[in-house]
């Protein structure tokens, strides 16, 4: 049986009356690549601020690396990377310039650290830009040296904060065959926070939902696609070359559709339930002179999932905004062994 990289116990944190995270409680094994994923303001950035010892929490207890994220602090950011949203670089320092800066903060001997640092270069392909500024990068590039910047203290639990957020096609499946390669070949637990359904599903071996400040769904992806398919529910996608507000409104209002969504200018995308939805829904549609060319159905996926459990309102970071706001203890200026370098995470 794996040991736990992160256990967290009824972990709780207010921001004045606000509740942002409720009892959350769930486990990380040692070498897993866990998915945490929420709507805005649902708990889960506010969550690993914790885990990161970048705030406190109001109460319960967390683990990280086997150590306690109140009593040991310093212990858990020994033993953690963080790749946050914003890139935590120098521009005009070098690629090798800036890796060595990280490494110092971790109390790295110069000669470990010079051999560390070809070691990450060459495992992302960038030893012949070592010497090059940060500042001449492509946004690709300067994300690959995000990432390894994070690696550099060797940790055990890497904190992935939407690693692939704005990256081209090409960037972003280097970085996801990079996060890949790095739990692969060394066995880092890795901690990814996405909207990226797709990447999710691609990358995690376990999925955790967060809402309203709760766990709200924790399994494999597969296991949560069946939280849909094992219900009654379909998935059905209608080619309407004239589709208009009043088909979409109209099909919206069954009682056997749970929701409807209109996709592009032809596509009509409807979850429904029951044996009757189908016929219900094309009448409803011919009622309203549509022309149907075609009708598929689909196996749901991670992103249907999210949907149902989480609902397709947006929503405001709130719980994020009140804590920039407080900036409590532990705030985002405090880096590994809390001299700088921290970033916040959204």
């Amino acid at each position: 049986m794996s040991e736990l990289a992160i256990q967290t116990q009824r972990l709780v944190k207010k921001f004045g009356s606000t509740v942002a995270v409720d009892r959350v409680s769930f486990e990380v094994e040692e070498g897993e690549i866990f998915g945490f994923l929420g709507p805005n303001g649902a708990g889960k950035s506010t969550t690993i601020r914790m885990l990161c010892t970048l705030t406190r929490p109001t109460g319960g207890s967390a683990t990280v690396a086997g150590y306690d994220i109140m009593r040991d602090d310093g212990k858990v950011r020994e033993n953690i990377g963080l790749v946050a949203e914003k890139l935590i670089m120098y521009n005009e320092l070098t690629a090798r310039e800036n890796l060595k800066l990280f490494g110092k903060l971790y109390d790295i001997p110069s000669g470990s650290l010079d051999r560390r640092i070809d070691e990450l270069l060459s495992r992302v392909h960038m030893e012949k830009w070592g010497d090059s500024q940060i500042g001449t990068f492509s946004t690709g590039m300067k994300q690959r040296i995000n990432v390894i910047r994070a690696m550099v203290s060797d940790p055990k639990i890497l904190f992935l904060d939407e690693p692939t957020l704005g990256l081209d096609p090409q960037s972003t499946a280097e970085i996801r065959d990079l996060i890949r390669r790095i739990n692969r070949e060394q066995g880092t637990t890795m901690i990814l926070t996405t909207h990226m359904m797709v990447e999710a599903d691609m990358l995690c071996d376990r999925i955790g939902i967060i809402d309203r400040g709760r766990i709200v769904a924790l399994d494999t992806p597969r296991g949560l696609r069946r939280l849909v398919s094992g219900t009654d529910t379909t998935v059905m996608t209608f080619e309407i070359p004239n589709l208009s507000p009043g088909m979409l409104k109209k099909v919206a209002s069954l009682e056997q559709v749970e929701s409807a969504i209109q996709e592009d200018t032809t596509i009509l995308k409807v979850h429904s339930r029951g044996d009757t939805a189908f016929d219900a829904i094309v009448d409803s549609i011919r009622a309203k002179k549509g022309r149907i060319r075609a009708v598929s159905s689909q196996e749901p996926t991670l992103e249907d999932v999210f949907l149902k459990l989480t609902g397709r309102k947006v929503r405001d970071e709130v719980s994020n905004r009140a804590e920039v706001n407080r900036r409590g203890h532990g705030g985002p200026g405090r880096g590994p062994h809390g001299r700088g370098g921290g970033s916040r995470i959204r």
